[in-house]
């Protein structure tokens, strides 16, 4: 099926990550021009850049100005920024307590997937009130959804994204572009370099026990659905939406074992 994404200028946040990488190639696949955006995997960006015949730009999310400059690339490169698929963000990978969470992490954390997520789409909606049309799809994670015990600093960044961003956005984007849209997907245990180790085979059956299909996603699996959303064509009247791509997953355990004593 057409998705109507030919000769779109799309920018992927995170692009030098697996979930990110995969959109961006996915995009790609679909005739749109790709920026792959990078914070410190440059190697990696080139790489997947090489492969798809895409420019890159750096930039920390963080910085406000870093951001619009990242943007007015974009604009450059690719002549339109049409689409933003906001991937970009980190999960802390030691399990903290909120009784022993330092508040520096609760900062960097917080910085790096809302701020972060909240400065992108700023920019991208700039690109859309000039433009009068365009479609944001957010990345959050389950972690939003039902919360992840030792990375509350992580949910709680997930979860002001999935909820009070998501839906404020999809109502004031309509302000400058009556057909504009704003989606998000949640990935739930998703194969990356950012949960490498962390998903061997004991750690699915454990992870997966509340799930109905009994795997980890793969990046591609993610990207799949940031395409759809992405698309005017398939997606053309849903906004607001939270599509949740976790095999059906309907919370995380809270126990290694199966017993209830």
């Amino acid at each position: 099926m057409d998705t109507g994404l030919e000769g779109k200028g799309a920018v992927v946040t995170g692009a030098s990550g697996g979930i990110g990488a995969a959109c961006a190639r996915a995009l790609t696949a679909e005739g749109a021009r790709v920026l792959v955006h990078y914070h410190r995997g440059e190697e990696r960006a080139r790489a997947v850049a090489a492969e798809i015949g895409a420019p890159t730009a750096q930039a920390d999310l963080t910085d406000e100005a870093a951001v619009d400059a990242l943007f007015d690339t974009a604009r450059r490169e690719l002549g339109s920024v049409d689409v933003c698929a906001a991937v970009a963000g980190v999960w802390p990978r030691d399990d903290v307590p909120v009784w022993d969470l330092p508040l520096r992490r609760w900062e960097e954390t917080v910085a790096q997937n809302l701020t972060a997520t909240f400065l992108t789409a700023r920019a991208f909606l700039r690109e859309v009130a000039r433009t009068g049309h365009g479609s944001l799809v957010l990345v959050g994670s389950t972690a939003g959804l039902v919360g992840e015990a030792g990375h509350a600093d992580y949910a709680a960044a997930k979860s002001a994204i999935l909820g009070g961003l998501l839906l404020s956005l999809k109502n004031e984007v309509v302000r400058v572009a009556p057909r504009a849209r704003v989606n998000a997907v949640a990935p739930g245990w998703t194969e990356t370099p950012m949960t490498r180790g962390l998903v061997d085979p004991d750690a699915v059956r454990r992870v997966s026990r509340t799930m109905a299909l009994r795997k980890v996603a793969t990046p591609e699996d993610v990207a799949a659905q940031v395409v759809v959303l992405a698309s005017d064509t398939l997606s053309g009247h849903v906004t607001g939406q939270v599509v949740t791509v976790a095999g059906g997953m309907e919370g995380r355990t809270v126990h290694d074992d199966e017993t209830t004593g």
